[in-house]
């Protein structure tokens, strides 16, 4: 599934072709995706002026001129492809061509760019729902996600309050949304690496007794940011299915440190270990035990 990189990387994509302009048509092709569609989806959509994109964890929120919500989730395979006016798409350096295959078209939206925005889909895991914006508080989906952490509430004094007292795993807390929104499998493996913590440690070292952070909570929440910046600087990891909206290919799986390289030498200097994998909480975890502590 997306994590917050390509999720991050599909809104900057959107962007330039539905922020500021017209949604002239909107079209379904089916009634449902994970969940069935509301009934006046289309009716709600159509004649209304996208007047901000924005994210929140994993999901993408386009504002409407009426003051509703349209929230978006890939899910496993979804995809947004932008066709502009001329029928042409835009691929850059990294481009790959999509499949030919139309019947996973799930929602188009003609914008009065000229633009045509189309959301591909599969598996049918992502979904759309549109609510009015002054119900975001009570949005379930939304509802109770920790902060961003790439946004100004997220440091070590946070991350170590949150996780004081927790006994669990660090990466079983760094996985749970209500810690800190959108990270997923990938970076969380990345972020600890970086932070030369081992994803076994528990959670409630990252505070003192006096619940003040400590200097692991200082390093982790420095590698967080690092890792995530990088990987939107790379277009995300494109292991499956994430692709851009012009179609390229994330490329930050070409950095992994730790993710999927079982065997391999640690990349850490001096340290001479290899990578190693495990499951833990039904996940595969990579680490390397040499430096990671």
């Amino acid at each position: 599934m997306p994590e917050l990189p390509e999720v991050e990387t599909v809104r900057l994509g959107l962007t330039p072709a539905m922020e500021g302009f017209r949604i002239a048509r909107a079209v379904t092709n089916r009634d449902d995706l994970r969940f069935p569609l509301q009934k006046d989806f289309v009716a709600r959509l159509t004649g209304q002026t996208v007047t901000g994109l924005g994210r929140r964890a994993k999901y993408l929120l386009a504002d409407l001129a009426s003051g509703d919500v349209l929230l978006m989730h890939l899910g496993m395979s979804g995809s947004f492809r932008v066709v502009a006016a001329d029928g042409a798409h835009t691929p850059g350096e990294f481009h790959h061509p999509r499949s030919e295959d139309r019947t996973h078209d799930h929602v188009v939206f003609d914008m009065s760019s000229g633009a045509r925005v189309i959301f591909n889909d599969p598996r049918r895991f992502g979904f759309m729902k549109i609510f009015p914006r002054a119900e975001i508080d009570d949005e379930p989906h939304l509802k109770g996600l920790g902060p961003e952490p790439l946004g100004n509430a997220f440091d070590a004094v946070m991350l170590a309050r949150a996780c004081a007292g927790k006994q669990t795993s660090l990466k079983a807390a760094l996985l749970d949304q209500r810690v800190v929104a959108g990270l997923g499998n990938i970076y969380v493996c990345e972020a600890l690496w970086r932070a030369h913590l081992s994803p076994k440690r528990k959670a409630a070292t990252l505070a003192s007794r006096k619940d003040e952070p400590t200097d692991h909570a200082l390093r982790l929440t420095d590698a967080i940011r690092a890792v995530l910046g990088d990987a939107i600087k790379a277009g995300g990891s494109s292991l499956r299915d994430h692709r851009q909206t012009s179609g390229e290919l994330g490329y930050f799986q070409h950095s992994f440190a730790a993710y999927d390289r079982e065997g391999e030498r640690c990349r850490t200097d001096g340290c001479g270990g290899a990578v190693k994998r495990f499951v833990q909480n039904g996940r595969s975890t990579f680490w390397c035990s040499g430096c990671q502590k």
